[in-house]
């Protein structure tokens, strides 16, 4: 009984040493926790022939931005067109979207203001002929020695009255839009018309009417608008602190957004304003753009792409760019056949280059063909480690 006491009392004062030992872990899994990078990839001899390095260097390249435009009309090829007189419209021609030629008839006007114009003209016209001929007897007279000289002259003063006010009569025909030849008919039939036409002044389309049957119009209002839309412009406001990085001559590309199918249209820049808008602080830039198709609508929305002046700058080939995680990164050489990815911050492409703004220095030796397998084979291995 003292016997099995003592051995109990043995196992609890001195556990078996098999408990207390800890086990140690062998190479093998020692080697298998050794940390790897998953930013760096090593490449065998195979892959490296089909990679190209080369050094991180500096090349002209010019800033590349898109301002907000819209196409708008040439406004050296719009016409507003409106009534010569004061009258009521009595005939309508012209509808919207209608193709008309220069001289085509849009409306016609009844007019008392043009009647009243024209028997002005008539009864000028008829004086001239009277003194025309009390003058032609005056001379009669005095080669008789009837009359004296100075009713001779009397005469061609009134003649000479007469066909002034005739002038000013024709003159104000004129102006109510009569032409040359309709007043040579009126004072060859002695008929007075009343009815002014409305012309197109210009080659184009309707795009505007504001005038019905029976409507009093006034020489100040527009009733028609007609332009040529085979030539628009797109203009942009560009900010004033890149004023300085266009100027005129340059092309420049202009893209719609409501015309995805329609390539991107390359124009001439034809106007930088003198001045800045106050309250918008930019400057009014302005190209022209073929339009035989009239696809491009004025008011549609578009963007300008404006190319500025190219100036020396870090630089590295957009193909040697690769994006991970919504960002531009490089693989950066760190040694002969290893490789790091590296984020960078860079601008837009330009010629197939992409300026360097942070990230890089110059001389530093990047991938620049091949990067984008390469990348896959750092991933690869980063899934894979063993």
């Amino acid at each position: 009984m003292n016997l099995l006491r003592a051995a109990a009392l043995s196992l609890l004062l001195f556990p078996p040493l098999a408990a207390c030992q800890k086990t140690e872990p062998g190479p093998a899994v020692q080697a298998g926790k050794e940390s790897r990078d998953p930013n760096v990839v090593r490449v065998s001899p195979e892959m490296m022939s089909g990679v190209k390095v080369a050094p991180v260097a500096k090349a002209e390249i010019g800033d590349t931005f898109r301002i907000a435009s819209q196409i708008m009309l040439d406004q050296d090829r719009v016409a507003r067109i409106g009534a010569r007189v004061t009258g009521r419209i009595s005939e309508i021609r012209g509808t919207l979207g209608q193709r008309v030629e220069r001289g085509h008839l849009l409306a016609a006007i009844d007019s008392t203001e043009l009647a009243t114009a024209q028997l002005t003209y008539l009864k000028a016209d008829n004086q001239v002929q009277l003194q025309t001929r009390a003058v032609d007897r005056a001379r009669l007279l005095l080669s008789a020695d009837v009359i004296g000289s100075a009713e001779l002259q009397r005469r061609e003063n009134e003649l000479a009255s007469a066909e002034a006010e005739l002038r000013a009569a024709e003159d104000q025909l004129k102006i109510l839009g009569m032409s040359k030849e309709a007043i040579d008919n009126l004072a060859r039939t002695r008929t007075i018309n009343s009815v002014s036409p409305i012309t197109a002044t210009l080659s184009g389309t309707v795009i505007e009417r504001r005038v019905t049957h029976g409507q009093v119009v006034q020489p100040a209002e527009a009733l028609f608008t007609v332009a040529d839309l085979s030539y628009i412009w797109a203009v942009a406001e560009v900010p004033e602190q890149q004023v300085h990085l266009i100027q005129l001559g340059q092309k420049v590309e202009v893209e719609v957004p409501a015309l995805p199918h329609k390539d991107g249209l390359i124009g001439i820049i034809t106007y930088i304003a003198d001045i800045v808008n106050p309250e918008t602080r930019t400057v009014t830039v302005r190209t022209g753009l073929p339009n035989p198709d009239h696809s491009l609508k004025p008011a549609m929305l578009a963007q300008m792409v404006i190319q500025g002046r190219p100036v020396t700058r870090l630089a590295v080939p957009a193909k040697a760019v690769v994006r991970e995680g919504n960002a531009d990164h490089v693989l950066v050489q760190t040694g002969a056949d290893e490789f790091r990815l590296r984020p960078v911050k860079l601008g837009p492409e330009e010629r197939e280059l992409r300026p360097v703004l942070e990230g890089l220095k110059e001389g530093e030796r990047i991938v620049t063909d091949g990067a984008f397998h390469l990348n896959n084979e750092r991933k690869r291995k980063e899934l894979s480690p063993s």
